[in-house]
């Protein structure tokens, strides 16, 4: 398969309209940073123009050194303690129903960075008493007390991504583990919260590998599952292997659907926060669907 050319079915709608530029000022004035931009989301012109963005808080700089992810690598040099006010006033300027909140992993501090996630649900929450707070967060390292530090502020969603198959865990997560992102998923589900996470394809897994990731996040009881196409970032990242067709992508949908998952959002083009009112919506219910918001007809 070549793969030097992306298919038509990646073609990503271009940043343009009102939208985007309301969303790009409201970054700007508020100094935080996104996913969409750091992560090079190829989501990014949709969402913005429909008046959305995905916050990335504790900084831009991750302590892991992922191999599929753009976001810069090295040790951080600050903890922001204004930004929780921050986001929570972007989100309230948006006029978001639905947010949705990640970071980097900051390994280096103490608590991962747990308190500053919790202060920021909590200022979020404050601030937007009828907004569904969705956060994905690092592992944690797997200490439960950390995790709890955030659970225990209460989002509406809590998502970890197992990015991909077991086998492939330390060539594209490096400092990663399947079994403990696992652990940290159940353990948030034990807690009774509503659990999401997400598998990118094309990079060299196969298809019982697949299978057997599905039955895993189904086995742990995981709410909301997606399946998306991995996009290299850089020729320094790891490589596409292959173009997962679009009809692929529906197979497993009704593959992991069978399995007992409540949602599937699987396609190319779809990421964690893609689309995630929508993805949500048969757990929060259609009162947070981001279908009209400050900015979507600024």
């Amino acid at each position: 398969m070549d793969t030097t050319r992306k298919p038509t079915w990646l073609r990503a709608k271009l940043p343009s309209g009102p939208g985007y530029t309301a969303v790009r000022k409201l970054v700007d004035e508020n100094q935080l940073h996104t996913v969409c931009q750091s992560a090079q989301c190829p989501n990014l012109g949709e969402c913005w123009s429909r008046g959305t963005a995905t916050v990335m808080i504790l900084g831009n700089i991750c302590t892991r050194s992922c191999n599929f992810c753009a976001i810069q690598t090295g040790r951080p040099t600050e903890l922001d303690l204004g930004e929780p006010a921050r986001v929570a006033d972007a989100v309230a300027k948006m006029g978001l129903r639905h947010c949705v909140i990640t970071s980097v992993a900051r390994d280096e501090l103490a608590d991962g960075g747990a308190s500053v996630w919790a202060a920021t649900i909590r200022a979020v929450r404050h601030r937007n008493p009828h907004t569904a707070i969705e956060v994905l967060v690092p592992d944690f390292k797997g200490k439960f007390s950390d995790v709890d530090t955030v659970l225990d502020a209460k989002p509406d969603i809590f998502n970890h991504n197992v990015e991909t198959v077991e086998r492939l865990q330390k060539p594209v997560r490096v400092q990663a583990r399947y079994d403990r992102s696992r652990s940290v998923l159940r353990h948030a589900k034990g807690r009774g919260f509503t659990t999401k996470t997400g598998i990118m394809l094309g990079l060299g897994e196969e298809p019982h590998e697949i299978e057997q990731t599905l039955h895993d996040i189904a086995s742990d009881q995981t709410d909301i599952l997606t399946l998306g196409q991995y996009l290299q970032p850089t020729p320094q990242h790891l490589p596409v292997s292959r173009w997962v067709t679009p009809d692929e992508f529906r197979q497993w949908k009704e593959f992991g659907l069978g399995l007992g998952l409540g949602v599937v959002e699987s396609g190319p083009l779809v990421r964690s926060s893609y689309h995630a009112d929508e993805q949500s919506q048969k757990y929060t219910g259609v009162e947070h669907l981001n279908s009209s918001n400050a900015f979507a007809s600024a």
